[in-house]
């Protein structure tokens, strides 16, 4: 399937989101495209013409039902079609060593690794601003907070979006399979400096991943 209209997808459950994506897109589309042809013809059939009255109707009850009910069940099917993809992305967390802490506030990203011991919260931690390294070929656990408001991770080419919320630590994972510097914005209105606020993931190859990871977290 051409995605030339889509960021370059870089993850391995990126290709179930697209193609859900075009077939809501394709659903939309044809609707979109039956009601317009509608909306013409009826401007041309029932145009005003000399000497022609207008009529009073109540409807039509059987065509109220029909397009009630049809788009009832596209949602119906649209949501046992997309539940594999939903298990999969959000319901299972693959067992990984790359653990990573965020924590989203007005307006950047503070990364944190744990240092040699492990561990979150103790000395040995590494805290990085609006950065993030990554190894390729391996899932990344991601455990997302918020300092203040209402923030969202999204990274485009990861097909990941989750909001981060005050009070809560919410679990997110992402596997990349190409190494690169990928865009990492806020998506989620934050306060006046939400334009700015984005960070960069580095994309590293294993090797690569492993000499940064000596020279920056111990």
């Amino acid at each position: 399937m051409l995605n030339w209209w889509l960021p370059e997808n870089v993850t391995s459950y990126g290709h179930e989101i697209d193609w859900l994506f075009h077939l809501i897109y394709a659903i939309t589309g044809v609707t979109f495209i039956l009601v317009t042809v509608a909306l013409l013809a009826f401007v041309v059939i029932y145009r005003d013409r000399p000497g022609r009255k207008a009529h009073y109707t109540h409807g039509n009850t059987t065509l109220e039902i029909v397009w009630t009910v049809v788009p009832a069940l596209i949602l119906v099917v649209l949501t046992f079609l997309s539940v594999p993809a939903w298990s999969k992305i959000k319901m299972t967390m693959p067992a990984t060593d790359v653990v990573i802490e965020v924590t989203a506030k007005q307006f950047n990203w503070q990364v944190r690794y744990p240092g040699p011991d492990g561990k979150f919260g103790t000395d040995d931690d590494k805290t990085f601003l609006d950065e993030m390294h990554v190894p390729i070929g391996k899932p990344v656990r991601i455990n997302l907070k918020s300092q203040d408001v209402i923030h969202s991770f999204f990274v485009p080419q990861f097909r990941i979006k989750q909001d981060a919320v005050p009070g809560r630590e919410i679990g997110v994972w992402f596997d990349v399979s190409k190494p690169g510097k990928y865009e990492w914005p806020c998506a989620e209105l934050c306060g006046f400096g939400h334009s700015g606020m984005r960070g960069w993931v580095y994309a590293h190859s294993a090797d690569d991943y492993t000499k940064w990871a000596a020279e920056n977290l111990k």
